[in-house]
């Protein structure tokens, strides 16, 4: 079978890390690393024992695929040159800066038999794989992800940065979009904000609580999925799922730790999208699944807006009876 022809599109830490696993896995060769800041794609490359290049046109009919981990304004850029030149491409979670921007990706790529994968790296956790198999009838979620602050990804709020990870997850476990969305955020040391709580309501009757913040003095990343008779709790970071659930016929609660086969996710990842390249197969996660999760964070992006703007009035108002 001959060697997949790849691509880091992005010098930065995520392709970096992109960098590493590709140049190890069985079956791929890393051609280049592609970044405008060339000096920095030659460190990379350099690294690796690959090529290094500033243009995208350099990699014409060298490589089969690539993947993109570039700031998120340039997704749709970089995305389009390759998927219209026949390229396979893995993009960076959110799949582009704007929901159409996502379906103007997706389209492209069916239209022109591409695959088409997101990098919406919690799904290929093993705990949440898992999840997913347990997973029956939801009727309540609360999710914490929260990060110490770091001057990383602050082109975008907390809501695209952290957030639609879990978004994503429950979208997936849920198989609907929420009927209702109630939203507050606040920017504390960037312009965007930082912090947001979110509640989702499903036709369903399932209701979903989530939290992120990337200014937290601890790193937090866990969901609680609660269903008839039991509640399963997921640890993302270490890979870990607890049920607890009363006991037949006991009035008890009964703890179990579900048996988890952990790996990296990333490396989980960049195999699955390996497979569907050279099987043609639809990725796990799509365009289309991409693109809701990023509706869904627009409209709460919009609803974090609406209730700020009633904040500020509620404000004025007491001001002028003080």
């Amino acid at each position: 079978m001959k060697p997949l022809r790849v691509a880091v599109v992005g010098a930065g830490a995520f392709g970096r890390n992109h960098a590493r696993v590709l140049s190890r896995m069985p079956g791929v060769e890393l051609v280049a690393i592609a970044d405008v800041d060339l000096e920095r794609a030659e460190q990379l490359a350099g690294e690796y024992g690959t090529q290094a290049c500033a243009e995208m046109h350099d990699l014409r009919g060298q490589i089969d695929a690539a993947t993109i981990a570039t700031p998120t304004i340039t997704h749709e850029a970089v995305a389009t040159e390759l998927l219209s030149s026949g390229v396979d491409v893995l993009i960076e979670k959110p799949i582009a800066d704007s929901a159409e921007g996502g379906a103007r990706l997706t389209r492209l790529a069916e239209e022109n038999g591409q695959i088409l994968q997101v990098g919406l790296l919690e799904r290929f956790n093993p705990a949440v794989i898992e999840l997913g198999k347990q997973c029956t009838t939801p009727l309540f979620f609360e999710v914490h992800r929260l990060s110490v602050f770091t001057p990383r990804s602050l082109d975008v709020d907390v809501v695209l940065d952290l957030m639609i990870h879990d978004l994503d997850i429950v979208l997936s476990l849920m198989g609907e979009q929420p009927r209702e969305i109630r939203a507050a955020g606040i920017s504390i040391l960037s312009k965007k904000v930082d912090i947001a709580n979110v509640r989702l309501s499903f036709g369903s009757g399932c209701v979903a609580n989530l939290t992120a913040s990337r200014v937290s003095t601890e790193q937090v990343r866990k969901l609680r999925l609660f269903q008839p008779g039991e509640y399963l709790a997921v640890d993302y970071q270490r890979q870990d799922l607890v049920r607890l659930r009363i006991l037949p016929n006991e009035l008890q609660i009964g703890l179990e730790q579900v048996a988890i086969q952990r790996d990296e996710p990333l490396q989980l990842e960049l195999a699955a999208f390996v497979k569907a390249v050279r099987e043609r197969g639809r990725p796990k996660v799509d365009g289309r699944q991409a693109t809701e999760a990023l509706r869904l964070a627009e409209e709460i992006l919009v609803t974090i807006k609406e209730h700020a703007q009633t904040v500020s009035r509620t404000i004025a108002r007491r001001g002028k009876h003080s």
